[in-house]
């Protein structure tokens, strides 16, 4: 068997991608004490999350060595930008592409919203927006999502988005005191239409 037909396309330089009403930027560090306070120190917001509420410090361990990074290659790459709504600035939430399988071309991609901005459309149209990157700037061939079937929210951007919903692990982990469930959406490059 010989190796992989699939290439990954060089990191750009910087991530900054403009849509309507949403702006992906850079997550720096200037930044962290804002998502600790609006969301990531949130009980709520981390009920679903593999951290529990995070001080600005957490933060910086848990994801600074990420912050203006492009590469997802080698065991630490990723992407991480902050979702920045368009009409006052305000940093609503993060997302992240991460776990690159080099051999088939499939990343994860993970959110974190400020529930205060859901409802709005926000959140789809960012991670649309992250969706259309992966495909169109790092040539990515799979995306993947793994999501606690309880984080009904997810569950229905997953749906929104279009992604298939591909496996449902039951009670497949250990995961803050309860064995709990893993549901993965996935959507290929080949099925995504993106945003002109």
């Amino acid at each position: 068997m010989t190796g992989s037909p699939f290439v990954l396309s060089p990191a750009p330089a910087r991530v900054d991608v403009v849509r309507e009403r949403v702006r992906l930027r850079p997550l720096e560090d200037a930044g962290v004490d804002a998502m600790m306070v609006v969301y990531r120190g949130d009980p709520d917001v981390c009920r679903f999350l593999p951290f529990e509420p995070q001080s600005p410090d957490d933060i910086r361990e848990r994801i600074g060595h990420l912050f203006g990074g492009t590469s997802l290659e080698g065991e630490r790459g990723g992407l991480v930008v902050a979702i920045e709504r368009l009409d006052d600035g305000a940093v609503v939430g993060d997302l992240v592409l991460f776990h690159l399988d080099p051999a088939s071309g499939t990343a994860e991609i993970g959110w974190v919203v400020n529930p205060a901005a859901a409802g709005r459309g926000l959140a789809t149209e960012a991670v649309r927006a992250l969706i259309d990157t992966a495909f169109s700037v790092y040539g990515l061939r799979r995306l993947v999502a793994r999501i606690d079937p309880d984080n009904v929210r997810s569950v229905a951007l997953a749906e929104r988005l279009g992604m298939r919903r591909e496996a449902h692990l039951v009670e497949s982990g250990w995961f803050k005191d309860r064995w709990s469930d893993e549901v993965d959406y996935a959507v290929l490059a080949r099925e995504w239409t993106p945003i002109a």
